[in-house]
């Protein structure tokens, strides 16, 4: 059995399948990453959401997509490079609409506050290098904090990242990201990944596939699922939980 199996098999019991996961929150109607996003997720009838950490210069656990701050933000530059402090004064709302201005980002202590009770969360593990720059430790570190292990999912497509969280938090789940583009050598190194789940693209599930991780004991959590009729193929197959930009349009398709 994968590592991490038997706690995954918890978050599923006695809910309805497959589990409904906000991307980046509630994020097609509300800024990715904030808490605004996290909270509508709550009100739209998610299972779960799945957010993406790095680590500020001050070695914050920070919630946000990018490596760069300009695309979600009023800033500008790495957030790897600005402090908590600096990152506070950004503006991680009015990009998406004038009503979310001067939301911030938030850091992965203040979604655990917010909604660590009452949602399951996936955090993704934004690291970009085979060496570690400390944010498995410092992930680890908040969810044993909280108390969440439970609660949590860990994912990344950098299988390395995984496996430094597995040794520090073998108790919860980790899942591998994957995408039809993701290069080979990735792939090759998330062999002998104890992993409990698959964290495919969508477009890469069929029957086959869903037989094949089956037969390797795997759990499957897809990603991006906006469309119902796509959201009914994947429930039909088995999928254990879709990841959506839309969990309202999703619970009304699958729960309505």
């Amino acid at each position: 059995m994968p590592t991490n199996r038997a706690t995954l098999d918890e978050l599923y019991s006695d809910r309805a399948l497959p589990l409904i996961f906000g991307h980046r929150g509630a994020s097609a109607d509300a800024p990715m990453n904030t808490l605004p996003a996290f909270e509508l997720a709550v009100t739209q009838g998610a299972d779960g959401i799945e957010l993406d950490v790095r680590l500020s210069k001050d070695r914050q656990v920070i919630v946000i997509h990018d490596a760069q701050v300009d695309q979600t933000t009023d800033g500008h530059g790495a957030a790897a490079h600005k402090t908590l402090s600096e990152l506070r004064e950004l503006d991680a709302g009015s990009w998406f609409a004038p009503a979310f201005r001067n939301t911030r980002i938030p850091t992965l202590d203040e979604v655990f506050e917010a909604v660590g009770k009452r949602l399951f969360i996936n955090v993704e593990l934004k690291s970009e290098t085979l060496r570690t720059d400390g944010l498995e430790q410092a992930v680890a570190d908040r969810i044993r904090h909280f108390g969440l292990a439970r609660r949590v999912i860990v994912s990344s497509f950098n299988p390395q990242a995984l496996r430094r969280f597995c040794r520090l938090l073998p108790e919860v789940p980790v899942g591998f990201l994957y995408a039809p583009d993701v290069p080979r050598y990735l792939r090759l190194l998330a062999v002998g990944l104890r992993h409990a789940a698959l964290h495919p693209h969508h477009s890469m599930i069929n029957a086959a596939y869903v037989d094949w991780a089956r037969k390797q004991n795997y759990r499957i959590h897809t990603w991006t699922v906006n469309e119902p009729a796509r959201a009914l193929t994947l429930r039909g197959l088995g999928v254990e939980a879709l990841i959506t930009d839309s969990p309202r349009l999703l619970h009304e398709t699958l729960r309505g």
